[in-house]
């Protein structure tokens, strides 16, 4: 059985204040994790203008290679960060493409 990719967007929005240290801290992650065993994308947006909204548009071969992403050590670091960078909870939600 072939494996299914995995497409994740995880969204995060910046506390007041905030936006230029919550960047810092997600850019930071984009060029280790693109080195992941199984990291198809991974790529860092934001919206337009100044904009306090981040987005991570991911692609990963399999499930188990975005579960070993979730334990990496660059991760789990800047995961004690960011909830003191952020005004909403945030989002990461894994799909599976329809088309």
């Amino acid at each position: 059985m072939a494996r299914e990719i995995v497409h994740v967007i995880a969204l995060f929005v910046a506390a007041p204040g905030k936006e230029e240290e919550l960047e810092q801290v997600l850019t930071a992650l984009v060029e280790p994790t693109r080195k992941e065993e199984g990291c198809l994308r991974y790529d860092l947006l934001r919206g337009f203008g100044g904009s306090a909204v981040f987005a991570f548009v991911e692609e990963w071969e399999s499930v188990e290679t975005l579960d070993a992403h979730s334990r990496s050590a660059h991760l789990k670091e800047a995961g004690t960060r960011i909830p003191n960078l952020v005004g909403a909870p945030v989002s990461v939600e894994r799909y599976r493409q329809i088309r």
